[in-house]
């Protein structure tokens, strides 16, 4: 055994031991991340330990929050090699929150472009509804067959310069695990674009320096990076870029001053103007307590750990073969580790071909205590690619069938059984090559599954792979 596998073998030991206690394979790291028990106890040593209070106030309790939350903003700038004289941190409830913040008050007028990649979180898409509403063109980049994208400096050039436009992307696809290249963010802030960098997926296996990367707006999920705590997010934001949103409204927290007699407010002039209500104060603290404990891990470390699994998890799923000869499972994106993550996406394929239903697929797991996912993955750019859905023909679907009885089956008939769902795995830190064995023979057991079982649903052959 090698350090390495042996450095993770005891950490997994010490701070995960419930998953081999319980039988569980978690291969759901994209969904969510596993929170060390070692945080849970030191949580919950300081609660017990100490009295918080509400922040917007001035009494001990509630200096004692504010100290926390101020000395978890100082941990995040830490982290992320944020400058805190050009970043601010803005505290959400996830990396969906972060990015409705800006797409609510980002300054779209008529003339403004927002481009942004087909593989993009819906919480990316959702944004163009702020932009359409206010007159500027959106605009998506296509995919290749790999699901990623060439000649991005081309698609954004033409901006009007003195308009705001925007340009977002993921840093990793949630979908395929592509890592869209940084140099993006240069190239499209030198054409006159903000960049909005998605980076929920990325930042837990990939360190991230906003001194050497620095785009304009950048959302993270903490549960997705170490588990726990949940329903903290944030998003870090050059302070040029900030100033420059427009709030649509304001609540308790936001503002220095508010009047209802002459219904006038005034915002505060940090970060905290977007940190709606009150803010989690008992959870944001164990925000850097999930961050030492990376730091300790090492993201290098992990970075090589979860890419060595994916290498073979690649290869071992390519050399999965019905007795026929023919592949056992299509691979949505790339084959080998350039440029990805350890996020693949699949479809279990019957011996003529066919796609097996992935909710069939998600039962045999789920009997097994294989913690997989399956579906669109709230990416449904990377999925029409993936699928090849004709935009006519998906759009004359979505217009006919009846929105209130609206299944993805009758939208799979309609597009002729085109697939409409797939398979994500997805390894992390605590995960081994114990894990991707147990799921390699749980898909073993698919081989030679008769067509009939494995539905119609024939997957489009793409070059590249």
């Amino acid at each position: 055994m090698n350090t390495m596998d042996k450095f993770m073998d005891e950490l997994r030991a010490r701070e995960f031991s419930r998953l081999d206690a319980g039988g569980h394979v978690y291969l759901d790291y994209t969904g969510g991340g596993l929170y060390a028990e070692s945080q849970i106890r030191a949580h919950a040593e300081t609660l017990s330990r100490e009295v918080f209070g509400n922040p917007h106030s001035r009494n001990p309790t509630s200096q004692a929050s504010t100290r926390k939350v101020d000395a978890t903003r100082e941990r995040v700038h830490r982290f992320f090699d944020a400058d805190p004289d050009e970043y601010e941190v803005v505290f959400t409830l996830n990396a969906s929150g972060a990015l409705k913040l800006v797409g609510e008050g980002y300054p779209f007028e008529p003339g403004s472009r927002f481009i942004l990649t087909a593989d993009n979180h819906n919480s990316v898409n959702g944004i163009r509804e702020f932009a359409r509403a206010r007159g500027a063109s959106v605009e998506y980049l296509p995919l290749n067959s790999e699901l990623r994208i060439t000649d991005v400096e081309d698609y954004l050039a033409g901006a009007d310069r003195s308009k705001a436009n925007l340009f977002a992307y993921p840093a990793q696809s949630n979908f395929s695990g592509v890592k869209h290249p940084m140099e993006w963010i240069e190239v499209a802030r030198g054409l006159g674009y903000d960049v909005l960098l998605d980076a929920a997926a990325f930042v837990p296996t990939s360190p991230l320096s906003l001194r050497e990367v620095r785009p304009d707006f950048l959302s993270i999920s903490f549960y997705k990076m170490f588990g726990y705590p949940t329903g903290v997010g944030t998003l870090i934001a050059l302070r040029s870029a900030l100033r420059e949103l427009r709030r649509p409204w304001f609540s308790g927290g936001t503002v220095k001053f508010a009047s209802a007699q002459n219904k006038v407010h005034l915002l505060e002039d940090t970060g905290e103007a977007f940190e709606d209500g009150t803010l989690n104060y008992l959870s944001i603290p164990e925000v850097s307590s999930g961050l030492d404990f990376l730091d300790r891990v090492g993201l290098p470390r992990i970075h090589e750990h979860v890419m060595g699994l994916t290498g073979t998890l690649l290869q071992e799923l390519q050399q999965l073969e019905h007795s026929n000869g023919a592949p056992m499972v299509r691979i949505y994106g790339p084959y080998t580790l350039e440029g990805r993550g350890g996020t693949v996406a699949l479809n279990v394929l019957d011996p003529r071909g066919n796609v097996v239903d992935c909710e069939l697929v998600q039962q045999r797991a789920n009997s097994q205590n294989i913690s997989i996912r399956n579906g669109f993955f709230c990416n449904p750019g990377a999925v029409e690619y993936s699928f090849e859905y004709a935009q006519a023909d998906a759009y004359q679907c979505f217009e006919t069938l009846d929105p209130h009885s609206f299944t993805l089956q009758q939208f799979s008939a309609c597009l002729n059984d085109k697939p409409v769902g797939a398979v994500r795995v997805s390894v992390g830190l605590a995960s081994n090559q114990a894990d991707v064995r147990r799921f390699i023979e749980f898909l073993e057991a698919f081989r030679d599954l008769a067509p009939q079982e494995g539905g119609p649903r024939r997957v489009p052959d793409m070059v590249g792979g």
